[in-house]
């Protein structure tokens, strides 16, 4: 029986979504249905396709995550995402509107500092959880990482350049949003088991990998630094557990669960955009391109979403074809199929 490839289902899925809500970011869904009449963005534009700061980001994690040996330390791994993080700031091609808040931190690292005094510790912009797709597909189990290990990856390759807490939670979150979906959990079911993971993991500070962040940042100790966080993970939950008690595909899904330029928001956003279609993963991205906020962030996570449980063949080979980045990420699908 061949394999769904969901690792590359997860990764061009979330280029196709970032490529395909880039045109409509900063716009209100009334001036996006007006450019795109009568419903949107449907296809992909150019040849090749563009993606965002978001793709590019995340191929930065996956090559860090790819040079890396076992098992994973955050010695091995934290100058290995400098690299590649310093790489992206200097590349030709880091001319898509980037945040600036990842631009801020890489000029940091590429300095030296030290990276808890690199990263921006007021910041939990989606940033630090829109490239976290590679964590979530690291293969676990008895052959794979110890989830406590995926955690920290996740948590660690945000703070690098978000240091509030909310940026790390987000960031495991979502990464364990992925895990789940290549695991073939039911998508319904995800709200239910993210809860559960976010109730065990709130008071779990990844100390081996997260050093003196929690004083960095001003906060009284390590556990309550990183509780901020997971209540703000919580409480978006809750968002979407009431958007998804009542679904309307109609309405703007950032009017439910946030505009997505923060971290959980994007997360949750994205993730609704998914559920709200969860056997159509191309009327999910359209949806998540049709958005007042953030809409490349959202689409890109819920592309990645999507892919993850779909796999690879639920994507337009057109788009495929098109696509930027393709062998990169072709590439980076391969080690995790």
């Amino acid at each position: 029986m061949p394999t769904l490839r969901r690792a590359s289902g997860c990764l061009f899925g979330l280029a196709f979504g970032d490529a395909l809500a880039a045109p409509t970011e900063f716009m209100s869904v009334n001036a996006i249905l007006k450019h795109y009449p009568p419903d949107g963005p449907q296809e992909l534009e150019g040849n090749p396709a563009r993606v965002t700061d978001d793709t590019q980001m995340t191929i930065a994690v996956g090559m860090a995550l790819m040079q890396a040996s076992r098992p994973y330390t955050m010695e091995k791994l934290e100058p290995l995402l400098r690299r590649s993080f310093v790489a992206w700031m200097r590349s030709p091609d880091n001319n898509r509107a980037p945040g600036n808040t990842c631009m801020q931190a890489c000029r940091r690292l590429e300095q030296g500092l030290p990276w808890q005094e690199a990263t921006v510790h007021t910041s939990k912009g989606c940033g630090a959880n829109m490239r976290v797709a590679p964590v979530g597909l690291l293969p676990g189990g008895k052959r794979g990482i110890p989830e406590e290990t995926r955690a920290a990856i996740a948590q660690f390759q945000g703070a690098m350049t978000h240091g509030h807490p909310t940026a790390l939670a987000a960031s495991d979150l979502t990464a364990k949003a992925i895990a789940l979906l290549v695991a073939t959990h039911p998508p319904q079911e995800l709200p239910g088991l993210l809860r559960d993971y976010a109730h065990k993991q709130r008071s779990v500070y990844h100390a081996d990998w997260l050093g003196d962040l929690w004083h960095h940042a001003g906060a009284s100790s390590p556990t309550a630094y990183i509780e901020q966080g997971w209540d703000e993970c919580l409480g978006v939950l809750e968002r979407l557990d009431s958007a998804l008690a009542h679904p309307d595909r109609e309405s703007d899904p950032c009017l439910a669960t946030g505009a997505g330029w923060i971290a959980e928001e994007a997360f949750a956003t994205g993730l609704l955009c998914f559920l709200l279609f969860p056997n159509d993963p191309l009327a999910a991205l359209r949806r998540a391109a049709v958005t007042s906020g953030d809409s490349d962030s959202i689409a890109c996570l819920t592309g990645a979403f999507a892919g993850a449980y779909h796999g690879f063949s639920v994507w337009p080979k057109d788009w495929i074809k098109r696509i930027e980045y393709a062998g990169q990420l072709a590439m980076l699908g391969a080690l995790w199929e």
